[in-house]
């Protein structure tokens, strides 16, 4: 797989070194050549000096046989500009814009562009985290490809009183274990939940919010408000 990432600063270094060690082929496009050359001899990655939105400077990236590319400019028109060009010029499939400012992610999505805000991101985790305080461990594995989470059940879980088999989870999740009075327990479908209960889950990230709200009633709370 080959991932072309266009910016500048920390984010840029770290998600280099992140990529090239799950095996990813790795060019940067940088405009300020001190940084360039600091980043070279750091990653073990191709380093290009240039305008990412010019199209020399995607040719000699090998844009043509790119599978991802992510702009994480300062400049959110830049961003843009380079995922429009990466995907109706180069076909890449996989495009991918930071949104400095977090109102611009929507146009960026209206525009056919993917794009995430950090805003956005960093607001959702604090809210989860204050809302779900039942949540008592969270950690990947699989190179993040799994979520193993621990909830604590409180009076509010709709789950609690109820079999394992007539709870209903979304695809690909898991109730792997329930720690009752400090004792492991590996349920099957007539073992019911308990208050005070620690459910261990097993997620994958896509669906890891919605197992929550389904074991902790979170979504249900917040329609009452």
């Amino acid at each position: 797989m080959k991932v072309i990432i266009i910016g500048s600063g920390k984010t840029l270094y770290f998600l280099c070194r992140n990529f090239t060690s799950k095996g990813y082929k790795v060019v940067l496009i940088n405009n300020d050549r001190n940084e360039c050359e600091q980043l070279a001899r750091k990653l073990s990655a191709m380093v290009i000096c240039g305008d990412g939105s010019n199209v020399e400077i995607l040719e000699e990236a090998g844009a043509r046989s790119a599978t991802a590319l992510l702009a994480i400019t300062p400049n959110d028109q830049d961003n843009l500009i380079i995922c429009q060009l990466a995907s109706l010029k180069y076909g890449i499939p996989r495009v991918v814009a930071l949104a400095n400012d977090p109102d611009n992610a929507d146009v960026f999505e209206k525009l056919g562009i993917s794009a995430f805000s950090l805003t956005h991101i960093v607001s959702s985790l604090i809210e989860q985290r204050a809302s779900l305080e039942q949540i008592v461990n969270l950690f990947p594995v699989g190179e993040g490809k799994v979520n193993v989470t621990e909830i604590i059940l409180n009076s509010d879980s709709p789950v609690v009183g109820k079999q394992l088999k007539d709870i209903t989870l979304p695809e690909n999740s898991l109730i792997a274990v329930v720690i009752r009075n400090n004792q492991p327990i590996v349920p099957r479908g007539a073992n019911d939940l308990q208050i005070a209960d620690k459910v261990v889950l097993i997620t994958l990230p896509e669906n890891h919010g919605q197992v929550l709200k389904a074991i902790t009633g979170e979504k249900d709370r917040k329609n009452l408000e």
